[in-house]
């Protein structure tokens, strides 16, 4: 199916978090915290099935971003799943390894990558045939309006990330010791590959979006504005009350500022963004 501009959210949604303050940020991470809770109320009363996918590549903030979602919500009605790499009957059963873990009535599933690493990851590396790739971008629009019909509520979000930002963030990885963990070698080889996995993101956009099942684009070059727009846009898309009314904050006329002293040299009056960047660039000059 060809995609439509309509079948993606109106930019002017997403412009309330521009350069957010951190005291703005963590206040109205809380407010959105709050709504997501009524939103759980709403599917374990009315014993509702809601799937929350997140795609895009390494280092996007796809897990951070779950976790905003997920800090204040009862354990018990929500799982997350980040599968690992397919056995052989996985792989020719593609599906079926996902519907596997669909939500039951009254929970939701947040995807940290779902299915659609048949259309991203796998062909860009190599890990499944073409036939497999072709035969999954036909069907997969048919399969999720099927689950659609069936009960279940699909949200597919992706987090897009430029070059530059994800380099950055691996480097930050590698030297953090709370974080080297999440990078891996298999991290720089995809990144080798930068340009074939744009290529099939942007056939994945054109072929697997509908007015049922739309894909959302959501910049994570800042991640405090991914996780806040990830959050509001969710929110608007489940009808979990009658109407959605609720009101974005808007810049604080004071911002918070933050100082931080790297060589005897002090920076001042920094807004958290830059205090955050000077901070990882002081750890990595440093190791």
């Amino acid at each position: 199916m060809t995609i439509k501009n309509t079948d993606f959210v109106d930019s002017k949604f997403f412009d309330f978090y521009s350069n957010i303050s951190y005291s703005t940020y963590l206040e109205e991470k809380r407010r959105l915290q709050v709504e997501l809770i009524n939103l759980q109320h709403w599917v374990i009363n009315n014993r509702k099935r809601v799937a929350l996918v997140f795609e895009g590549r390494d280092a996007a903030g796809k897990g951070s971003s779950i976790k905003r979602f997920t800090d204040y919500m009862m354990p018990k009605h929500f799982n997350i799943v980040e599968l690992g790499i397919p056995t052989p009957k996985e792989s020719k059963n593609w599906f079926r390894r996902y519907e596997k873990h669909f939500p039951q009535e009254g929970e939701i599933t947040f995807f940290d990558r779902s299915w659609y690493n048949r259309a991203l990851i796998e062909p860009t590396m190599g890990y499944c045939t073409r036939t497999q790739y072709k035969y999954f971008m036909s069907k997969v629009l048919d399969w999720e309006e099927k689950q659609i019909r069936d009960g279940l509520i699909i949200i597919k979000v992706y987090l897009s990330v430029s070059k530059h930002t994800q380099s950055f963030r691996f480097k930050e990885r590698q030297v953090n010791p709370l974080k080297y963990w999440k990078y891996s070698e298999n991290d720089q080889i995809a990144r080798e590959h930068w340009d074939a996995f744009t290529k099939y993101k942007e056939q994945m956009f054109r072929k697997t979006s509908s007015p049922q099942s739309p894909w959302t684009i959501i910049n994570s070059n800042n991640k405090l504005e991914t996780r806040l727009k990830s959050m509001l846009y969710v929110l608007s898309q489940i009808p979990y009350k009658e109407k959605f009314d609720f009101q974005p904050l808007q810049k604080e006329a004071k911002r918070q500022r933050y100082s931080i002293t790297i060589d005897g040299v002090a920076f001042n009056n920094l807004n958290y963004r830059q205090f955050m960047l000077l901070e990882t660039m002081s750890t990595l000059y440093n190791s």
